[in-house]
C-alpha cells in the first residue's frame, strides 16, 4: 500500500531528495509581519487541533512504523525521543520553560506512543500553549530590564551555548539568566556600531515582537513541529511537511525561486544558511557562506528589519521578492564566531539557472626541477541534468557528465599532466549523474548499492567499456561534500583509480522520497501536507556505507569546519553506519601502496611551504574563535577581547596574502568581500596529484623517492 519502487524515474526523483536539504522545523515564535492567523478552532484557552490533524497523525505513524528504512515500531523508546526532541523544539536554549513545567509534562513521556496512534495531540498543544504563556512572560520581564538601565561594568559571562542547560529551577533563575541575556543582547549591537538609542529600539521592537507574534502561532504549525520531532526520532532526515513547506520544497526543487539562491534553516534564535545554490546570486556574489546567520533583512533602500527570533517562513518570504530587485541582508559570519563583526550585504535577486550551475575547468601550472607541469582542475557545484530537455529528446541537453566529458576533451588537447575534480561544497544531486560520472574514468563496473527498508538491493553500474581520462587524478571533498559527492568520490577511492584529497566527507548515505498525504485522507480534497520519509541507504562497492562515516580523505588537508557541528553525525537519531557484502568488480589500480610516499612529499612541503603554514595559523584561528561560547558582559572587555580576536584573524590572512603578492586588507569586512583570495588547497591538491603524476610515469625519480623513504625507516 505504501511501496515506493527505486526504479526508473521514481529511484531519480528519490535520489534527488537525498541531496535536498530538510526544510528545518519551523520556529514557534514567527516574524511579527507576514505571520500565520489561527484557525478558528484554535480560539479559547489555547491552540488546539483539529480533526484533519488527528487523522493525519494516524496515518503518518503508520508510514513511519512500516516504510521508514528502520522499521522501528512506534513504542515508549520512541515516545521518551519525541519528548525530548519536541521540547527541544518549542524551547532549545531553555530560556522559557521552568523545571515545573517540564516534571508536570514528564508523565506523557512514554505515553505518547499510545497517544499518536489514537490521533490524540493534545499533549503537544498543551505543551506549546505553556510555551506561549511563558513566551509573554520573558517578553514583559526583557523589556522591565531594558526601561530599568542595564549595567555593563559587571564581571559577569554568558555561555551561548545552552542546548544541553539545565531547566531553571525558578522564575528568578530565568529572571537571573534574561538579565544577563539582555546584556549580550545590547552588547552584540553596540560594538557592531550601533547607537544607545538606535539599540535600546531595535531591543524593545524585539521583545515586544516575542508576545505579539506568538499569538500568531497557528495549529498548524504546532502541529507540524510535533510530527517533525516523531519523524525525526527515526532520522534526521524525515519529517512532516505542512503544505506551504510543501510548496516551498518543490520550489527548491525546481532551483526557479526568484531569490538569493540559498538553503536556509533555523538555528537557535537565528536563520543560519545552510547551503548555497551553485549559480545562485550568493553563491555568485561570494560574500554569503554556509554558517553565516542572518540577523537583518532590507528592501532596497529601506529601514533592516531585524529577524532574530523570527519563524524561517516569514524570514524567507522576506527575502524573496521579484526578479532584479536588491535585498540587503545583516549578517553574521560564521567565521568570526560569538563576537563576529556583523555586516551588510546586498544581492540582485535572480532566477538559480542551469548553464550557471555547469562544471568549469582552469588549468594550473607548476614548476618542478626546472620543468613547467599543467595540472587540470575541473570543478563541479552540483550533480545536475536537464531532465526536461532530455524527456522533449533534446540531444543536446546539459548535464554534469556531458559538461565533463567535453572539458576533459578540451583538456587533453592542452596536454595536461594531471587532474583534479574539485567536490568542495558540493552537497549532491542526481544521483544517475554521478554514477556516469564516474563512468569517465573507469572502464565498467558497479558503482553505487541501494539497499531499500524492504531489503531488497540494486546496483547501479556503468557498462559503456569508455573511458575519457585514464591519467593522474585526484578529487578534492570537504565536509560541505554529501550524497552524490560522496558516491563519486568513494567509487574513486574504491576502484583504486585516484585520490581522495581535503576532509572527511559529510556522511549523508540516505535516500528519502515524498509522501502525499492527501491520498490517504477521508477528504482528498483537503490538503493534508507530505511526508519526508527515508526509504533506502547507500553502500560503496566495497559493502561500506557512506552514512555518518562518508569519505575518508587519502591525504587530510587543514579545515575550520567542525566534524562535531557539520554532518550527518553531529546530529541526533542519525542512521548508523553498516556494511552489506560486498559487490563484485575490478580495481583500476593499487594506490595505497603509494600512500606513505605521497603523504610524506605532501607533509615536506606543507613545512616548508609559508603558505600553507599560514593558512594553518589561520584555521587554528578561526577554530578557537568558534569554540569559545561564553562571553563577557563587560563593556569594556568585551570590545578589547574582540578587538583582539579580529586582529589576530586579520593579521593571519594578511600574511598568506603577502606570500601570494596580493594586496593586505584593511579589516574583516574588506577580507569577506575579496574577490581575489588564494585557494592554497587547491594548489596544495594540484602538488600532490603532480607527484602522483611523477610516480606513475618518472619511474627513476619514483625509485628515488622510495629508496629515500626506505632509507629513513
Amino acid at each position: 500500500m505504501y511501496g515506493i519502487k527505486l526504479n526508473g524515474r521514481a529511484l531519480l526523483a528519490a535520489v534527488l531528495l537525498a541531496a535536498a536539504a530538510a526544510l528545518a522545523v519551523p520556529a514557534l515564535i514567527p516574524a511579527p509581519h507576514g505571520g500565520t492567523q489561527a484557525h478558528a478552532a484554535d480560539s479559547g484557552n489555547g491552540l488546539a487541533p483539529s480533526a484533519q490533524h488527528s487523522e493525519t497523525a494516524q496515518v503518518v505513524a503508520k508510514l513511519l512504523s512500516y516504510q521508514h528504512f528502520r522499521r522501528h515500531p512506534i513504542d515508549n523508546e520512541l515516545s521518551a525521543n519525541v519528548f525530548d526532541a519536541y521540547l527541544n523544539a518549542v524551547d532549545p536554549e531553555r530560556y522559557y520553560l521552568l523545571r515545573s513545567d517540564v516534571e508536570e509534562f514528564e508523565r506523557y513521556r512514554h505515553r505518547l506512543d499510545d497517544m499518536l496512534t489514537a490521533g490524540d495531540l493534545s499533549v503537544a498543544f498543551r505543551i506549546f500553549n505553556r510555551v506561549q504563556e511563558r513566551t509573554r512572560e520573558r517578553s514583559e520581564y526583557a523589556l522591565q530590564v531594558l526601561a530599568d538601565g542595564v549595567d555593563l561594568n559587571t564581571d559577569q559571562t554568558l555561555n551561548l551555548d545552552r542546548r544541553k542547560a539545565e531547566w531553571a529551577e525558578s522564575r528568578e533563575a530565568l529572571d537571573r539568566l534574561w538579565r544577563q541575556r539582555v546584556k549580550h543582547d545590547m552588547l552584540t549591537l553596540l560594538l557592531a556600531g550601533e547607537s544607545e538609542d538606535q539599540t535600546e529600539a531595535l531591543l524593545r521592537s524585539r521583545y515586544e515582537g516575542m508576545a505579539e507574534t506568538i499569538e500568531r502561532s497557528s495549529s498548524e504549525d504546532v502541529f507540524e513541529t510535533y510530527m517533525s520531532a516523531w519523524g525525526r526520532a527515526f532520522d534526521p532526515h524525515t519529517n512532516y511537511m505542512s503544505p506551504r513547506n510543501s510548496r516551498e520544497f518543490d520550489i527548491q526543487m525546481k532551483l526557479s525561486l526568484e531569490g538569493i539562491g540559498a538553503v536556509l534553516r533555523t538555528q537557535r534564535d537565528f536563520t543560519e544558511v545552510v547551503e548555497l545554490i551553485p549559480g545562485g546570486p550568493a553563491s555568485k556574489s561570494g560574500e554569503l557562506q554556509p554558517g553565516d546567520r542572518i540577523i537583518g533583512v532590507a528592501q532596497d533602500d529601506e529601514d533592516m528589519v531585524d529577524v532574530v527570533g523570527w519563524r524561517l517562513r516569514d524570514v524567507v518570504d522576506l527575502i524573496r521578492g521579484p526578479k532584479e530587485s536588491t535585498v540587503r541582508l545583516r549578517v553574521l559570519p560564521a567565521a568570526g564566531g560569538s563576537d563576529a563583526p556583523p555586516r551588510t550585504i546586498s544581492l540582485v535577486r535572480n532566477e538559480v539557472k542551469l548553464e550557471e550551475q555547469a562544471a568549469q575547468k582552469e588549468i594550473l601550472e607548476l614548476d618542478r626541477d626546472g620543468h613547467q607541469y599543467r595540472v587540470g582542475v575541473i570543478r563541479i557545484p552540483t550533480f545536475y541534468s536537464d531532465f526536461a530537455a532530455a524527456e522533449a529528446g533534446d540531444r543536446d541537453y546539459r548535464s554534469t557528465t556531458r559538461d565533463v566529458r567535453r572539458l576533459l576533451a578540451e583538456l587533453e588537447s592542452e596536454a595536461v599532466d594531471a587532474l583534479v575534480v574539485d567536490l568542495r561544497g558540493n552537497a549532491g544531486g542526481s544521483l544517475r549523474e554521478a554514477a556516469d560520472l564516474t563512468g569517465l574514468f573507469i572502464s565498467q563496473g558497479p558503482i553505487v548499492q541501494i539497499v531499500r527498508s524492504d531489503g531488497n538491493t540494486e546496483v547501479l553500474r556503468d557498462r559503456d567499456g569508455d573511458m575519457a581520462y585514464d591519467g593522474p587524478l585526484a578529487v578534492m571533498v570537504d565536509r560541505h561534500s554529501a550524497s552524490a559527492s560522496e558516491i563519486f568520490a568513494g567509487a574513486i577511492q574504491d576502484y583504486g583509480r585516484g585520490l581522495v584529497v581535503g576532509e572527511q566527507t559529510f556522511g549523508k548515505g540516505t535516500v528519502q522520497s515524498l509522501v502525499d498525504l492527501n491520498r490517504f485522507s477521508a477528504d482528498p480534497r483537503r490538503d493534508s501536507g507530505r511526508l519526508k520519509l527515508t526509504i533506502a541507504k547507500f553502500y560503496r562497492v566495497t559493502g561500506s556505507s557512506t552514512q555518518q562515516r562518508g569519505v575518508i580523505p587519502d591525504i587530510a588537508l587543514p579545515s575550520p569546519v567542525r566534524s562535531d557541528e557539520v554532518g550527518e553525525s553531529a546530529v541526533d537519531n542519525a542512521l548508523p553506519w553498516d556494511s552489506i557484502r560486498p559487490t563484485s568488480f575490478s580495481q583500476h589500480g593499487d594506490l595505497n601502496r603509494l600512500l606513505p610516499i605521497l603523504k610524506q612529499r605532501h607533509e615536506e612541503r606543507a613545512a616548508t611551504d609559508k603558505a600553507f603554514q599560514a593558512l594553518v595559523d589561520e584555521v587554528e584561528k578561526i577554530t578557537a574563535i568558534a569554540d569559545r561560547t561564553v562571553v563577557s558582559l563587560n563593556r569594556d572587555q568585551r570590545r578589547t577581547e574582540r578587538e583582539a580576536s579580529n586582529d589576530a584573524r586579520l593579521e593571519k590572512a594578511n600574511r598568506r596574502r603577502t606570500l601570494y603578492g596580493l594586496e593586505p586588507l584593511e579589516s574583516l569586512d574588506e577580507l569577506s568581500r575579496a574577490q581575489d583570495e588564494p585557494d592554497t588547497l587547491l594548489h596544495t591538491t594540484a602538488e600532490i596529484v603532480l607527484d602522483l603524476h611523477t610516480l606513475l610515469h618518472r619511474p627513476a625519480v619514483a625509485k628515488a623517492w622510495g629508496a629515500e623513504l626506505a632509507g629513513e625507516r
